[in-house]
């Protein structure tokens, strides 16, 4: 299905015989649901598959005292041949007793030092929202983002057709990471981001039903009003480059946009 359904209703969807019908159950949302799955796999290319979920292997780099909390610099295998830098920050509470805690993915927004901003090591004090939850009782892993800052995994090697569904996978192997931890919930995580990471906790969300609150500070508009539809900001290899190689850096030949990945969100909390 290489058209989007009408950009006006998101409550119709294609039945059997591929006549477009309104949503009246949560079946048919679910077929809307998996068409704009499929939409977005066109543009970022496909979700990994188990093929991919190595042992992640993870290894501790460094561990700093933070006051209440303890910053770790760790990696983790996302992939056969391919390994994440990523800080895991730790409420002392959560080391030293039994009690479980909240886990949040914090995704940083397109800053020269990578996912060291939100975890209070780069020079922009209002992204450190790492540090914020980790006082607040959240542990928090901060990945990063793919082609940024230290973090620049050879995409075509590893088989993928775009930075983003890379990250995504990153993200997702993030989630696995957290679930390991003897101290973590592991009945729900969180995702929260600014701009860059904003649009990737929403990506992360509609892939992976695991993530239960999603929270996007500027992370998205509608493709047509992203610079009055010039989409060209979007397609270099460390996002989507097929927007430009195979939509021609047309909007309306797209078959996603974001309004529809927020309501694949549903009915999970979204902010925005």
């Amino acid at each position: 299905l290489e058209t989007r359904l009408p950009r006006t209703n998101l409550l119709v969807f294609r039945n059997a015989s591929g006549k477009i019908s309104p949503v009246t159950t949560a079946a048919d949302w679910a077929k809307r649901r998996a068409e704009i799955l499929q939409g977005m796999q066109r543009v970022m290319g496909p979700l990994p598959g188990p093929e991919k979920r190595c042992p992640l292997d993870p290894q501790i780099i460094e561990e700093v005292d933070c006051g209440n909390y303890v910053r770790r610099s760790i990696t983790y295998a996302a992939e056969p041949g391919g390994r994440v830098p990523a800080y895991l920050l730790i409420p002392k509470r959560a080391l030293n007793g039994t009690e479980k805690f909240p886990a949040v993915l914090a995704l940083h927004q397109t800053h020269p030092a990578g996912q060291k901003v939100v975890v209070g090591l780069g020079d922009s004090p209002n992204d450190e929202y790492g540090v914020a939850l980790a006082r607040r009782g959240f542990v928090v892993l901060a990945p990063p983002y793919t082609m940024l800052a230290n973090y620049w995994p050879d995409l075509k090697a590893l088989g993928y057709a775009s930075g983003t569904m890379k990250s995504i996978w990153d993200n997702m192997r993030g989630l696995d990471y957290l679930s390991t931890l003897p101290f973590v919930k592991t009945n729900g995580f969180g995702a929260i981001g600014h701009s860059l990471g904003g649009h990737n906790a929403i990506f992360l969300g509609v892939f992976d039903e695991r993530v239960k609150v999603i929270v996007s500070s500027c992370g998205w508009c509608p493709f047509h009003d992203y610079y009055g539809g010039k989409i060209a900001g979007w397609t270099s290899d460390r996002y989507m480059p097929l927007l430009k190689d195979k939509y021609e850096l047309n909007p309306d030949l797209v078959p996603f946009d974001f309004y529809e990945l927020v309501a694949a969100l549903a009915p999970r909390t979204f902010v925005s």
